[in-house]
């Protein structure tokens, strides 16, 4: 496998949904609403979240192989660091590499919505590398659950309505909820999947604290509730964002039924496909349902 082929693995393509989605939606949110959005704010927004994460992603291969939890009994997808293709080093460089890519995507996006940006961004690339680095590593502390909602979620769909409206609603929050919870899912799959591992390098993810059951019943209420949330969405007159999205239910029940059935291994990385698969397909019929009304 040549290098630029690892390294465009290592950005972890099968996530990047958790960037793409939220600003989809919180587009077609602004749309429905009634101003017109702003074809180019979202582009440079896009780019920006997509750089924020896979920056976040190369953190997290680096810290993990740093400290132990990535090691050759891994189950997950390879990690260039554990797999000795970049030093440790190398790896951070290039995620902050990633982080600086962003912040320069979001330069417009400040000239736009001003300090409200500013503060949202300067967040994100801290948070991205908090993610598993600095003194307070989120994901070691079990709070990487709560980051991906918060800046996955309600603060990519929250903000990204802001730059193209100019102001605040309570709608973008409750389209926020429904997305984060849907990113969730990725990370929730990914910490049952390494569960033993993590316990044993001390990352004290929700599933290590809480064992196996509770985090099947974290991801299947992860997959379930924005499903329940979209009657949030009828009186307000958008009836096609109501049911549309029950398209990707199916999917959601499989993926739901397999997880409690299937201990932790190596089949996970599959389901860590099908969790990706649900959130940009509920995200995605969402969005055109907000979009046709």
């Amino acid at each position: 496998m040549t290098l630029v082929k690892e390294i465009l693995l290592a950005f972890r393509p099968k996530t990047l949904t958790a960037a793409l989605v939220p600003c989809v939606a919180a587009t077609a949110l602004a749309f429905a609403m009634g101003p017109a959005v702003d074809g180019w704010a979202f582009f440079y927004a896009l780019m920006a979240a997509f750089f924020i994460q896979i920056g976040t992603n190369l953190v997290n291969d680096s810290v993990d192989f740093v400290k132990g939890a990535d090691t050759e009994e891994r189950i997950g997808p390879r990690r260039i660091t554990a797999a000795g293709v970049m030093k440790s080093g190398h790896v951070m460089w290039l995620a902050t590499l990633c982080f600086l890519i962003a912040v320069a995507f979001g330069v417009p996006l400040v000239l736009k919505g001003g300090w409200v940006i500013v503060a949202i961004g300067i967040a994100s690339v801290l948070m991205g590398y908090s993610y598993t680095a600095g003194p307070f590593p989120l994901a070691y502390l079990g709070l990487g659950d709560l980051f991906v909602i918060l800046f996955f979620g309600i603060i990519a769909v929250v903000g990204m309505f802001f730059i193209h409206t100019g102001h605040f609603a309570f709608e973008a929050l409750w389209l926020g909820l429904q997305i984060g919870f849907h990113a969730t899912v990725l990370i929730a799959v990914n910490n049952l999947r390494d569960r033993a591992g993590d316990a044993k390098v001390g990352k004290k993810t929700l599933a290590v604290r809480f064992g196996e059951t509770f985090s099947r019943w974290e991801i299947t209420a992860l997959l379930l509730v924005p499903f329940l949330m979209n009657i949030y969405w009828w009186p307000l007159g958008f009836a096609w964002a109501v049911w549309l999205p029950f398209l990707a239910l199916p999917l959601a029940l499989i993926l739901a039924k397999k997880i409690h059935q299937t201990p932790p291994g190596p089949a996970y990385n599959r389901f860590l496909g099908m969790a990706a698969g649900v959130h940009l397909l509920f995200g995605l019929l969402l969005s055109f349902g907000l979009w046709r009304g």
